[in-house]
């Protein structure tokens, strides 16, 4: 017979989970915050919830979570109407610290089903109609249900933002989650390789993102992003999603990939790498070299207690002394459970860089020539970067 436990993948250690939930306790402790509110709706950008339940929000549909200080969770989920699941304390094998399951068929696309969803999670927190609820990533959570919240029960609740106090503990990674990072790096690696090997003149660069997408998924990730491109020398194109790439190659093409995806444990990390169907020319290998000197200077600043914007003025003046477009969104960050994780090393973020913390960095520039980029993911340690995660050979790769 089957055990129920057999259907999770990759599932994080119960001791982990309670390592985080006893963290952000003694926290709301110090902040006087009697409970915490989070939702999510995808697996790319949905950290909270996968941190503190171990489950991902997928699909577009709200998960929220109710994380009281004092006792077990709540989880509301889209379902069937009058869905009201009682589990012991502790939870049970799929949803470990979560008491309670709430549901209602709710739908983002269907703006009169979103009042089911607020009032489950207003009747949850009516315990705390005169406490401190802590927001938890205002960026996902709807207007909808704050709203609701602020106009019913809750009126004369306490709602403070709780997300860096949040964040401030899942960028620092535990040794246990440091490995599951290490396996997603593993996974990378060979999902690049796989790729590099399918790549041929007449292949759609569709059919090589699927190669690199598939070896990802047989070796314990559960989703990601498969971007890349191709062009001729002269033609540069920068990375495109599968709706951009029914391109087929040509012989002396250039052709990048970038594999963001999630690995063994729903941990992500990200690599890009390019290869040219024929020989590299000179101008393209002094272009990358300028990337890595460029990436050599940005891990040098990577220390604990070193300023992101700092360090995105240094890169920036590199760039500038080399005559080379400067960097103006975002190209080293952290990543966790959330595709692009705090800190982003840019001139807004407040947050300093930590031991501990899993960061990808990735210089990019378009010349006339080609698209310039290179990606791998580094983790700090008590003096600066102690371990490239990828080991891939940094390099651009010839096929000819």
């Amino acid at each position: 017979m089957t055990s129920p436990s057999e259907r999770l993948h990759h599932p994080i250690s119960t001791e982990e989970l309670e390592r985080r939930w006893a963290l952000v306790r003694a926290a709301m402790e110090e902040r006087e915050i009697d409970v915490l509110l989070m939702q999510n709706n995808n697996d790319f950008m949905g950290g909270y919830v996968k941190y503190f339940t171990d489950l991902p929000a997928t699909h577009g549909y709200p998960q929220t979570v109710i994380f009281p200080r004092k006792d077990s969770m709540t989880v509301i989920v889209q379902t069937r109407f009058g869905e009201d699941q009682q589990l012991p304390p502790e939870g049970n094998w799929l949803r470990r610290g979560v008491k309670r399951v709430l549901g209602a068929p709710y739908f983002s696309s269907a703006y009169y089903t979103l009042a089911y969803d607020a009032e489950l999670a207003a009747k949850t927190l009516e315990p705390y109609a005169r406490g401190t609820i802590g927001l938890v990533g205002r960026g996902t959570l709807p207007v909808s249900l704050i709203d609701h919240l602020r106009s019913g029960r809750l009126a004369n609740s306490k709602l403070v933002d709780a997300t860096d106090m949040v964040d401030s503990i899942k960028v620092i990674k535990s040794e246990g989650e440091i490995a599951h990072i290490r396996r997603t790096a593993a996974v990378q690696d060979g999902a690049v390789e796989a790729a590099m090997k399918a790549v041929a003149p007449g292949k759609r660069e569709i059919e090589i993102a699927a190669v690199a997408e598939h070896f990802v998924l047989d070796h314990g990730g559960e989703q990601g992003l498969f971007l890349c491109s191709s062009h001729a020398p002269g033609e540069p194109v920068a990375w495109g999603n599968r709706h951009l790439q029914n391109r087929a190659l040509r012989k002396g093409d250039m052709f990048t990939l970038l594999v963001e995806s999630n690995g063994p444990g729903g941990f992500y990390t990200e690599i890009s790498r390019t290869c040219v169907l024929g020989r590299a020319p000179r101008e393209m290998l002094d272009e990358f070299t300028v990337l890595l000197e460029a990436r050599k200077l940005t891990l040098s600043l990577l220390k604990p207690g070193a300023s992101c914007k700092d360090i995105w003025d240094s890169y920036n003046g590199f760039l500038r002394k080399h005559g080379k477009p400067e960097e103006e969104r975002l190209y080293c960050h952290g990543q966790g459970y959330d595709l692009v994780e705090r800190p982003l090393v840019r001139f807004d973020e407040p947050m300093p860089i930590r031991k501990n913390m899993n960061l990808t960095c990735h210089p990019t520039y378009l010349t006339g020539l080609a698209f310039n980029t290179i990606c791998d993911n580094f983790l700090i340690g008590e003096q600066g970067v102690v371990e490239r995660l990828h080991k891939y050979p940094e390099k651009i790769v010839e096929l000819g």
